[in-house]
């Protein structure tokens, strides 16, 4: 019986080439896309999760209140954890990690690595991080002690044995190779290089590891299976205050810690990580790849059911010689099983093909193949039940025809067929055009991100990171006015940061409209003089600062026009003068920048100062001219292995930094596009298959018409009209769902577009041209044909 089964339903997909073609394509496409979104998804929601220990690991990230704010801290002072552990004999292990910055020099290779954590030895007992060679429990044990992964072992030491091998940390910290392990995963909120023994840093900073008010490390908790973290939150304030100082705490600032899964570091924290997720993003793809997969079923259904007079009579033939509905409805599911089968090899065919374009994408190594962690084998399970799905509806109706009608010729499409068809297809258009619009709104947002004015000169400014090398630091006045010297170099400038880069926060004290000192965590730029007029940043109160005045160096700060806000000042001019202390530094307010964007529009602007510090420079950056680049960049590396030989030569331009900070974004811009075009495409294929059909059915009626002076154009309104109905119809149901859906993404942006009505216009526009021009195809090819050839037989 099955063997009858399959035969039967090759030979109607076989004598039915073109309406089987629409529809294996159809849903190949579609689950080719689902499967690739089915694929993104399921990697994003792994993060982490490959650790032996996930579900116990937890990080501790802390909540810094002042009188005017909140910060959400992920790092944490570096006594925390031990001190977690001494006192809760709960916490069955602790680790604590710092990132840091090394030039790292093997014999004569140099290499600035950013991307090297300090760590102690129970990292290896809380994370699942191998060793391929080294002891796990003395890896990290003596200061300078380095494990670094695969990749940078290869790097540093090709194919010998680097364990015992000596590497050069700054030039002054000679340094030991004591374990190799695997490379971080892809799916890891890690990313680092090396690993260096955290007792170095007492090497380096001595009294670094007991300082309770300096934030800059991250803690991480080992707590038993099944453990109620917030049990354990709830004693941290007594805790915290039991282990400070007054002046620990600071005055008016109030610290609250908690306890974040490691699960949710990557994907639903805030608070920042190595790398981080959007989990809106994620929701985003699974509902576009569910939309994507529904059309493709809809296509199946409605040309499936749309032929249903061609199958009435062998459905009569059936049940006259003794077949059962149920029966009847095997063969009808088998049917679409086997046509969701050979989807299913196409769709196995595009996947692999297209992987390698998808993870380019995508923008990270989403898999390597589709043969790998079982993904071919939950396709197989998709394509099963999409055929299942998509063919119960169609096998129920084809089964449940009468004999007696079928078989006098009294069989015709139902008005509920027809108007479920109908509806159909309007509900793929209007996934098609929440689709369109999602995408004009998507590349709007994205578009205004990268055109809006930020309050600084980005364009052909180039910078030149020395990771604040001291003997750099000493001479930083003499190497900007040699790189000054360079043809095409219009100025320089030394800091600690630029706009796009990251930069401290510092805990400041500054007279408000009330005179009183009020507490502000201010993100802090350490400049130069030359810093703010490179930038070509304004003044919008007060002065720049300048060699003109001594106390400079030691006394004055500019704050930008958020501060002044903060503080509570109506006008820039009012915050003149007025007194702050920082880190040991006190004096006054002498300028008002005005605010400029130095993180992602996604942010709001925040308090920041800038204060002029030549001793903690970490880059030049460099004004230069567009005519010869290629040359001027040449020079200035040459130039820069004469001035600083020991650092090496590295490079970036600032728009190109900056530009950064939106790659998640363009990210899912782009997949969205493509996405949203794939389904246009489904939706056109159903459309293409129900135009083709409903032609076919009037090929009668067309021929009376021209025989009767009907001309061409007529005959193409009389086609196309109804579906392009339909599409206008989708429109009013698209235009309130899109407008919502996209509505709630952009309150992600601080900085974003207002939703316009061309959006829409242009959306709806663009649908009825797609699907005048799919069904016109098949409109104008019937209204050319001879009149005779379809009046032959009457």
């Amino acid at each position: 019986m099955i063997k009858n089964y399959i035969k039967i339903a090759f030979r109607n997909l076989w004598r039915h080439k073109s309406f089987s073609m629409i529809n294996i394509i159809g849903l190949a496409v579609g689950m080719t896309a689902g499967f690739l979104i089915f694929m993104y998804v399921k990697f994003e929601l792994s993060y982490d999760k490959y650790h032996e220990n996930a579900d116990e690991i937890y990080r501790v990230v802390a909540d810094i209140k002042t009188p005017t704010e909140t910060l959400n801290w992920s790092s944490t002072t570096a006594p925390l954890g031990p001190a977690m552990q001494a006192d809760y004999p709960v916490v069955k292990a602790n680790t604590r990690i710092f990132n840091f910055g090394f030039l790292v020099q093997s014999n004569d290779n140099k290499f600035q690595e950013d991307n090297i954590v300090l760590a102690e030895p129970s990292l290896f007992k809380i994370f699942t991080f191998p060793l391929i060679k080294g002891d796990v429990a003395k890896a990290l044990e003596a200061p300078f002690s380095i494990v670094m992964i695969e990749t940078a072992a290869k790097k540093y030491f090709g194919s010998a044995d680097p364990i015992g091998k000596s590497l050069l940390l700054d030039g002054k910290y000679p340094a030991t190779v004591t374990g190799v392990m695997e490379d971080i995963r892809p799916n890891s909120h890690f990313k680092f290089n090396m690993l260096v023994s955290l007792s170095s840093i007492e090497k380096m900073v001595p009294g670094r590891l007991s300082q309770w008010g300096n934030f800059g490390n991250y803690t991480y908790l080992l707590l038993p299976k099944g453990y109620d973290a917030n049990k354990r939150q709830a004693q941290f304030p007594a805790f915290f205050n039991r282990h400070t100082t007054d002046a620990d705490r600071k005055q008016g600032m109030n610290y609250a810690y908690f306890l974040e899964p490691l699960k949710d570091v990557y994907m639903v924290s805030k608070r920042g990580a190595p790398e981080s997720g959007n989990l809106s993003n994620v929701y985003i793809f699974s509902i576009v790849a569910i939309f994507i997969l529904l059309i493709a079923c809809i296509n199946f259904i409605n040309l499936t059911t749309a032929r249903a007079t061609e199958r009435a009579k062998e459905v009569g033939i059936r049940k006259v010689i003794g077949a059962e509905r149920k029966q009847l409805t095997i063969q009808f599911l088998s049917e679409s099983v086997i046509i969701c089968l050979i989807s299913f090899v196409f769709s196995g065919l595009f996947s692999f093909l297209f992987l390698p374009l998808f993870n380019k994408l995508s923008g990270k190594v989403i898999s390597q193949s589709i043969f790998e962690h079982g993904y071919l084998f939950e396709l197989f399970l998709i394509s099963c039940a999409i055929g299942l799905i998509a063919g119960t509806y169609p096998a129920l109706v084809l089964s449940n025809f009468k004999p007696i009608a079928t078989l006098k010729g009294r069989f015709s499409s139902t008005t509920k067929g027809i108007l479920l068809r109908k509806g159909l297809v309007i509900i793929q258009f209007t996934i098609s055009i929440v689709l369109i619009v999602g995408t004009l709104v998507v590349y709007n947002q994205l578009s205004y991100m990268r055109n809006q004015a930020l309050g600084f000169q980005k364009d052909q400014m180039v910078t030149i990171s020395f990771n604040g090398d001291s003997a750099v630091q000493k001479h930083a006045d003499i190497i900007k006015n040699e790189l000054k010297r360079i043809p095409n170099v219009l100025s320089a400038s030394a800091s600690a940061t630029i706009p796009g880069f990251g930069n401290s926060v510092a805990y400041t004290e500054v007279e408000n409209h009330l005179g009183a000192m009020q507490q502000l965590n201010m993100n802090l730029y350490d400049v130069d003089y030359d810093f703010i007029p490179q930038f070509e940043m304004k003044i919008v109160a007060g002065r720049a600062f300048s060699k003109a005045f001594g106390t400079d160096t030691t006394k004055a700060i500019i704050v930008n026009e958020a501060a002044v806000k903060s503080l509570g000042y109506l006008k820039p001019a009012d915050a003149i003068g007025k007194r702050y202390a920082q880190w040991g530094r006190d004096g006054k307010i002498i300028g008002v920048v005005k605010d400029f964007h130095f993180q992602s529009l996604q942010e709001t602007v925040k308090p920041l100062n800038m204060r002029v510090n030549p001793r903690n420079t970490e880059v030049f950056t460099l004004k230069v001219s567009g005519k010869n680049l290629p040359e001027t960049i040449s020079a200035i590396q040459n130039k820069w292995k004469i001035l600083a030989p020991e650092r090496p030569f590295n490079y970036v331009f600032v728009d190109e930094t900056f530009n950064k900070l939106y790659t998640t974004e363009v990210t899912f811009g782009n997949l969205f596009l493509y996405f949203a075009v794939l389904a246009i495409f489904i939706s056109c294929l159903g459309l293409l298959g129900l135009a083709s059909y409903s032609t076919l059915q009037r090929t009668r009626e067309i021929g009376i018409r021209k025989v009767l002076g009907a001309s061409v154009p007529g005959i193409v309104n009389m086609l196309s009209k109804e579906f392009l109905l339909l599409v206008i119809f989708s429109a009013t149901i698209a235009f309130p769902l899109a407008w919502y859906g996209m509505y709630k993404w952009l309150q992600g942006f601080a900085y974003r577009i207002n939703i316009s009505w061309w959006e829409f216009a242009v959306a709806g526009i663009l649908a009825l041209i797609i699907a005048f021009t799919t069904v016109s195809f098949q409109a104008i090819k019937a209204a050319l044909t001879n009149p005779v050839k379809s009046l032959r037989s009457e």
